[in-house]
């Protein structure tokens, strides 16, 4: 088990210039104090695609110095390319971090036999626990559950971020996998349901500016409290349905802004919030 209860998919704060590295390590610094059992860097919240390799490496550098082991560094290391997802675990594994999340193929896509020969790929090139991320609206492919059936018997591929939405197909994850991989929900909205099937928590894009919210949600639930873990989870779905009012990440770090991390800036072909999902998501989220 990579980790237990709540990982937060970090933003990167940016400046016009390049990164906002005093931001990011308060945002850090924040997550470690709000008590989060890991943290995700460089995944899909995190705007990789959009920065260069150097930025990246200075990313994962920063994370692993400023949580100096307290908690999992997980580095998002996905590509299209095996060799090149292999390569950027290596070079996560290389900087200190603790387990890497890695995303299907996207855009040239592939089919299931390949999703088993890429993983497999990847995990063979590191040491590495793998956590495999599922999240066919991005990517065109969607991986069965009977495909990390069989990746789950790979040693080191140790669990899988699952953001389809389909609730019967997290519920088969957790049948065929759950004694032997975690499955982890990737849509912040469904933790509770997940956790409630076997779950083992949840890679939250809300926790970048609600963490203790996030975690006094997933630890009520584990300590056996699934009314007020249930409730938590149904009071934070108009914060959530505003995070996502525009695409991820562009309303959580307009949020984070307003929490003091960062200017909210994103990168190209991202844009500015609108005026009025930042009027509403401020107003929303005044009430976490």
């Amino acid at each position: 088990m990579v980790f237990k209860g709540v990982a937060t998919a970090l933003i990167t704060p940016f400046t016009k210039d390049g990164l906002d590295l005093e931001s990011f390590v308060r945002l850090l610094e924040y997550q470690l104090q709000s008590g989060v059992d890991a943290v995700v860097v460089l995944g899909t919240t995190g705007e990789p695609a959009t920065m260069s390799p150097q930025e990246k490496e200075l990313t994962i550098k920063t994370a692993v110095a400023t949580v100096n082991g307290q908690i999992p560094v997980i580095v998002g290391a996905g590509s299209n390319s095996t060799a090149a997802a292999a390569q950027a675990c290596r070079q996560a594994q290389d900087l200190g971090a603790d387990a890497a999340l890695v995303v299907t193929p996207y855009y040239n896509k592939c089919t299931q036999q390949g999703l088993i020969c890429h993983y497999g790929a990847i995990a063979d090139a590191v040491d590495l626990p793998i956590i495999c991320y599922n999240v066919p609206g991005r990517t065109g492919v969607n991986m069965l559950p009977s495909t990390f059936a069989e990746l789950a018997k790979i040693k080191n591929i140790a669990g899988i971020k699952e953001a389809s939405g389909n609730m019967e197909q997290i519920e088969e994850y957790i049948r065929l996998c759950g004694d032997v991989a975690d499955v982890y929900s990737g849509d912040d909205s469904l933790t509770v349901a997940t956790m409630a099937l076997g779950g083992a928590g949840v890679i939250s894009v809300a926790s970048n500016v609600c963490a203790p919210y996030v975690c006094e949600m997933t630890n009520a639930f584990f300590d056996g409290d699934l009314q007020k873990a249930s409730a938590l989870q149904r009071d934070m779905l108009p914060l959530v349905r505003a995070l996502f009012c525009e695409v991820n990440p562009i309303p959580v770090k307009y949020a984070a802004s307003i929490k003091g991390f960062g200017d909210g800036g994103v990168r190209l072909p991202l844009t500015k919030i609108s005026d009025g999902n930042a009027k509403l998501l401020s107003e929303i989220l005044s009430q976490y």
